[in-house]
C-alpha cells in the first residue's frame, strides 16, 4: 500500500514525478523543473525507495509509468492540487483571491461570451489563473467526477448525474433560417413541422443533438438531417448561405442574428429548450477562486442569452 507524508520535501517530490510523468524524458522533465538531470534522477530515486516500488520504467528512448507509477499519478495529483487549493484558501481569508481554475465549457458558452469573460476575470482578479477548454456535455461530466476539471459549463442532461449542479440559464432552441429565403413561416412554428426539411444540426455526440432527439422522439418522428456538423459557427455560416434550416439555441445564433443574415423563429407544441449549468465534483470544496470565475461568466451567459432571444423575428 503506498502511503505519502506531508513534508515539503514529499510535495517537491511529488511535483518532480508528476512532471517526468507528463513528459515522458528525464531531460525535458529536468528542463521544465529547472533543475539539472541527476537532481531529478535522485530524487525520483529517494521516492521509489520511500514507497518500495519502481515507478517508471527506464528505457533508452525515455520512461513510462509502471503499474505502481500509474497509482501514484492518480494520488500524487489529488494531493498537490488539494495542497494548492489549501494555500488559496488561506490567502483569500486575507481578502485576496488567488489559484488556478480549470474549466470546461460547451462549444455554445465558450463561442459566445468567452472572450468578454476571460478580459474581465483578468482584470478584476489578476491573480487568478485561468485553464479553459471546450468539450461535449458527457465528455466534460466524465472530466469533473475524474477530478481533471475544476468546474464544467454543460447542457444538463435528463439522466442523473454524479455532480453538483448550479444553474445559470435555461434558454430556448430556435428555429433559424437564411435571410431572404422564400419560406412562409409564422413567428413561431410547431417542431413537428421540421420534420422533412433539410437541417443541419449538431451530430449525435452533441449535447444540443440530444435535446432534439428527445423532443423529436416525443412529437412521433425521428430526425433525419441533411448535414451533421458539431461546429456551431460553421452551422450558422451554411445556413445563412444555403437553403438547409437549423434549431440552435439563441446565444448561437447572435452574431447572424446581429447582422441581419438569418432569421429565427420560436419554436412551440412542444417549446424546446436546454438548461445550462455549471457542475462541480461534490467531493470536492469549491475554492473561491472559482465562485468568482463563474459569477462573471453566469453573469454574462444569462445577459447574452437575453440579448439573443431579443433578435428573434418574424
Amino acid at each position: 500500500m503506498i502511503r505519502l507524508g506531508l513534508s515539503a520535501m514529499d510535495l517537491k517530490q511529488l511535483n518532480y514525478f508528476l512532471c517526468l510523468a507528463r513528459e515522458g524524458n528525464m531531460t525535458r522533465a529536468a528542463r521544465q523543473l529547472n533543475i539539472v538531470q541527476p537532481a531529478l534522477s535522485m530524487q525520483i530515486a529517494k521516492l521509489e525507495k520511500t514507497f518500495g516500488k519502481q515507478l517508471f520504467d527506464r528505457a533508452a528512448h525515455g520512461v513510462s509509468l509502471t503499474p505502481a507509477g500509474e497509482t501514484l499519478v492518480l494520488l500524487a495529483a489529488t494531493i498537490t492540487k488539494e495542497v494548492d487549493r489549501a494555500k488559496e484558501e488561506m490567502a483569500r481569508l486575507d481578502g485576496k483571491i488567488s489559484g488556478r481554475v480549470s474549466i470546461g465549457m460547451i462549444t455554445s458558452a465558450a463561442q459566445s461570451t468567452l472572450a468578454a469573460s476571460s478580459a474581465k476575470i483578468a482584470a478584476k482578479y489578476p491573480e487568478i489563473r485561468l485553464s479553459i477548454c471546450e468539450g461535449y456535455t458527457d465528455t466534460l461530466i466524465d472530466w469533473v467526477v475524474a477530478g481533471e476539471l475544476d468546474v464544467a459549463i454543460v447542457n444538463m442532461p435528463t439522466r442523473k448525474i454524479p455532480l453538483t449542479a448550479h444553474h445559470i440559464l435555461d434558454e430556448e432552441m430556435m428555429f433559424a433560417r437564411r435571410t431572404g429565403r422564400d419560406m412562409r413561416i409564422p413567428k413561431t412554428i410547431s417542431f413537428k413541422r421540421l420534420e422533412g426539411l433539410d437541417l443541419v444540426i449538431p451530430s449525435r455526440r452533441h449535447g444540443l443533438r440530444m435535446i432534439l432527439d428527445n423532443a423529436a422522439a416525443a412529437a412521433g418522428f425521428i430526425l433525419a438531417p441533411r448535414l451533421e456538423i458539431d461546429t456551431l459557427p460553421a452551422i450558422c455560416e451554411i445556413v445563412a448561405t444555403t437553403q438547409m434550416v437549423t434549431v440552435l439555441p439563441g446565444i448561437a445564433l447572435t452574431t447572424l442574428l446581429s447582422a441581419s443574415r438569418i432569421r429565427a423563429q420560436t419554436i412551440s407544441r412542444p417549446a424546446i429548450s436546454r438548461s445550462v449549468s455549471w457542475v462541480t465534483n461534490p467531493r470536492r470544496v469549491v475554492s473561491g477562486a472559482t465562485a468568482a470565475v463563474m459569477a462573471i461568466i453566469s453573469d454574462d451567459l444569462t445577459h447574452a442569452a437575453k440579448a439573443a432571444s431579443r433578435l428573434v423575428g418574424g
